[in-house]
């Protein structure tokens, strides 16, 4: 590779007739009339590897732009085959309605391992993962079998899973082998070669009646077109995107508008996604969208999305429940998070090490418990309050005058009512804003003080 980094993402979509099956196809999986939000599969890395897991993690949305991690945003399940870890997971609601997860069989980032396997899980409801087992792809020795994607081919009548890998070439192309059960597959064969390294590809079929892959190429995402799912019929053509180095793209529609969203994981720095959007795939161009309307599940990687119904996303969340904390987005600074650091109070632009420094228990006001008060995640003892206007992150006291200086009363956001602000519980005038990135307390009059007193409450 020349990149050190991989991962892939998601798309799938059955190709049944919509009037037959009541289809929508989203690009990211196969849409169903009564679906109404979606779920993610992902693993987690920070900075300093703090966050390091590379099991099955999942997340939930209602918009596919804000994410609620499940499960405290710990795995779900684990390989215990192969590496015994995970990267780039893949959700695919099949034909008879229930799911299979696969992933690439590999932990870390040993990028010389080689495997011909990936892991793969059936779950009826995303509830419970069964049947867990490595799948064999291909032959091919001295290679890997990387972010791998399921979609159903209906002119075969069998499911293809998309993945990369390095043949006869010498570069990575875009493989694909067919299966009918995800336990055997047959006929592997490079599905894109464009003549240089790609991975990551991400199949989006049946958009007026073409069917687009985008994939990595050097740090971009880059996307190919095709009026078939015959391999080696897809011809790139779209422009570019990046921030920084970018990978793992992932194309997912709107349940409610002709829009289309394009997610991208960074690796310069590691762990961050961005999203572009668009209301015509067949234009081949993106526009960033603000990050103030989509958050990543925390130290997330490598995506796969998949839209489910109302009750199957609350039945996901009384499973695995919500997260116990919060975090808090700056309004004008939204790749900004408030944190502690040196037990004072600031935004910092995400990621950072020790990653819990943004993680708040947001608790009943210390001294008014119809207010909140921000209890620190890594440091359970101490909560956030202002002293001489400043915020810091101090040991609760147990005095009325701690209390008082901990406690903050919710309002509508000052600069967007649909965001959050905090006003002071002794000092009712003022506000939690930022200052040159330091958080304070103070009162609130221009345009760019009331947005710096606003915060989106999220994960």
């Amino acid at each position: 590779m020349t990149n050190p980094s991989r991962r892939h993402v998601l798309g799938m979509a059955a190709t049944v007739p919509l009037a037959a099956t009541g289809a929508l196809t989203l690009g990211s999986g196969t849409a169903h009339a009564a679906d109404s939000a979606y779920v993610m599969t992902y693993f987690t890395e920070s900075t300093t590897m703090l966050e390091a897991d590379y099991g099955l993690h999942l997340a939930v949305s209602t918009d596919g732009l804000r994410w609620m991690p499940l499960n405290q945003n710990r795995p779900v399940a684990t390989p215990t085959s192969g590496a015994g870890g995970l990267r780039d997971p893949f959700v695919l609601r099949k034909q008879d309605g229930t799911f299979v997860v696969l992933a690439t069989d590999l932990k870390g980032t040993d990028w010389n391992r080689n495997s011909v396997y990936i892991h793969v899980w059936d779950s009826v409801d995303l509830r419970s993962f069964t049947g867990y087992r490595l799948l064999k792809l291909h032959d091919m020795t001295g290679t890997h079998s990387w972010a791998p994607e399921a979609y159903w081919d209906a002119g075969r009548g069998q499911y293809g899973i998309l993945y990369s890998s390095v043949n006869s070439s010498g570069h990575n192309v875009i493989m694909v082998s067919y299966t009918t059960d995800f336990r055997t597959t047959t006929n592997p064969q490079v599905f894109f070669d464009p003549g240089y390294d790609v991975i990551d590809g991400n199949l989006t079929i049946g958009v007026n009646g073409v069917n687009y892959l985008y994939f990595k190429r050097n740090h971009t995402l880059v996307g190919a077109r095709s009026t078939s799912l015959n391999p080696g019929s897809f011809t790139a053509f779209s422009t570019a995107v990046s921030h920084g180095g970018t990978e793992a793209p992932t194309v997912v529609k709107s349940l409610t508008s002709n829009t289309w969203y394009l997610w991208g994981d960074t690796y310069t720095p590691n762990g961050v996604f961005y999203a572009w959007q668009s209301s015509n795939l067949a234009a081949g161009t993106w526009t960033a969208l603000d990050q103030r309307l989509y958050t990543q599940p925390l130290n997330s990687k490598h995506c796969g999305i998949q839209p489910i119904t109302q009750a199957q996303y609350t039945n996901l969340v009384a499973r695995w429940g919500a997260p116990a904390w919060n975090r808090l987005k700056s309004y004008n600074f939204p790749a900004r998070y408030v944190r502690h650091s040196g037990f004072a109070g600031r935004i910092d632009e995400y990621p950072f090490d020790p990653f819990p420094d943004s993680q708040w228990k947001l608790v009943p006001g210390l001294a008014d418990s119809s207010g909140v008060s921000f209890q620190s995640v890594n440091y359970p003892t101490r909560y956030l309050r202002h002293y001489n206007y400043a915020l810091r992150l101090d040991e609760n006291d147990g005095t009325s005058t701690f209390a008082a200086d901990a406690t903050f009363h919710r309002t509508a956001g000052l600069a967007d009512a649909s965001w959050t602000s905090f006003r002071s519980h002794n000092h009712p005038t003022r506000y939690i804003r930022h200052a040159d990135y330091a958080l304070r307390i103070d009162p609130v009059s221009t345009a760019t003080e009331r947005q710096d007193a606003t915060f989106h409450v999220g994960y």
